[in-house]
């Protein structure tokens, strides 16, 4: 029996024949071996090029000129099921169906409107509740509180202190001083006196002055006690408090009152440390405020509790000195210092007597114009003017 043997390749040669190798391969070494392959690699690369040019235009004409595909007419047009039909509810008797809410979500109808805040041009009143301050007046009008006193002086004569309920004040439209006309004024005088122009209180729509009918300004046609608002004008407050008494000249008390003492006195003088005038140390309605006509502080809220003397010293005034004090005790220190007490219900003292730091002097009241009980309380440097007593008080 003849056999048949598959020769081996050569020994040591571990390449495939010629023929084992892909038809690609072997025509690149063909054309490798003609030096065209450099040639081929540029042909390649420019027809590779042109067909990602071509699929580019395809994608664009077919997805962004024409439009997304379209769908189905199946979907597009699909038949509407019916529902069921839903259930009438019965209505009360005398109440219609197109009375009733819509379905779905309803917006509430606001009861009450928020007007934006709009300028003013004429007074207003307004009548004083318990607890009302100068300050908290204003507050109410976005007015400053000085406005409120300059607007007022018939009523309150420049003096926060006479605040009490009832009262009906003038409210201004914006700050500045209310002025009543008088028989002889002159415009150009009366504006330079509130430190405005002539043409501030003309054109103030709420005065209803014509120009053109007011003739010469030194003497113009305004009706006498014409009430003129006068925007931005300021003036000098009037001095209410009491004057100032020295032991070594205690007679300067008779322009406060009776109470003013007739001879000069000696007696003890005081340390230059303050204590509190009463037990209770609550400020209650008008604090040190010089910027509304007020040197003092009001503190203590209860009527009969006692009062004390802040340092020692002597009584130089004892008496009434109504109506911007009510009954009122006064003592020099003799180092410089006073000090004023106010609105007393009682007085426990008399004129020229020395007392000792801490001595009772007479008890909290509402003499005077206070409507509820507190003590006015000030001191008075010689050097340093009215000074807020919270300053000076430990």
């Amino acid at each position: 029996m003849n056999e048949r043997h598959t020769p081996l390749p050569p020994p040591g040669d571990g390449r495939a024949s010629r023929a084992d190798e892909p038809a690609l391969a072997r025509l690149w070494e063909a054309i490798v071996e003609l030096g065209l392959d450099e040639v081929v690699q540029r042909i390649g690369t420019g027809i590779l090029s042109l067909a990602l040019f071509l699929v580019v235009i395809w994608v664009m004409s077919r997805f962004y000129i024409q439009g997304p595909a379209r769908l189905p007419d199946v979907i597009a047009f699909s038949p509407i099921l019916p529902t069921a039909t839903p259930e009438l509810i019965p209505t009360p008797d005398g109440l219609s169906l197109a009375s009733l809410p819509a379905a779905g979500i309803s917006r509430q109808a606001l009861m009450h409107t928020n007007m934006p805040s709009r300028p003013r041009s004429e007074i207003e009143q307004y009548t004083v509740q318990t607890g009302d301050t100068i300050f908290g007046i204003a507050a109410q009008f976005n007015l400053l509180p000085q406005t409120i006193l300059w607007s007022n002086f018939d009523v309150l004569a420049d003096d926060p202190g006479r605040l009490l309920p009832g009262q009906v004040l003038n409210i201004l439209p914006v700050d500045g001083v209310l002025y009543q006309w008088r028989e002889g004024d002159g415009l150009n005088a009366v504006a330079k006196f509130f430190s405005v122009s002539p043409e501030d209180i003309i054109d103030w729509p709420g005065n209803h002055l014509n120009r053109a009918a007011l003739g010469d300004l030194s003497k113009p046609n305004i009706p006498a006690k014409t009430e003129l608002v006068i925007p931005g004008g300021t003036r000098p407050f009037t001095a209410w408090t009491a004057a100032r008494v020295v032991r070594t000249d205690p007679s300067a008390g008779k322009s406060i009152g009776a109470g003013a003492c007739s001879k000069v006195v000696e007696g003890a003088i005081g340390s230059g440390k303050f204590i509190w005038p009463v037990t209770d140390h609550t400020i209650s309605g008008s604090g040190y405020s010089p910027e509304i006509n007020y040197p003092a502080v009001d503190i203590g809220r209860q009527a009969g509790s006692p009062v004390f003397a802040a340092d020692n010293g002597v009584v130089v005034y004892a008496g009434d000195s109504s109506p911007a004090y009510g009954n009122l005790v006064i003592i020099d220190h003799g180092d410089g210092w006073q000090s004023l007490y106010a609105h007393l219900g009682a007085i426990a003292v008399t004129c020229g007597q020395s007392l000792a730091q801490g001595a009772q002097i007479g008890t909290v009241g509402t003499s005077g114009t206070p409507a509820t009980p507190y003590l006015l309380f000030e001191l008075r440097s010689d050097t340093q003017g009215t000074v807020n007593p919270l300053d000076f008080l430990p």
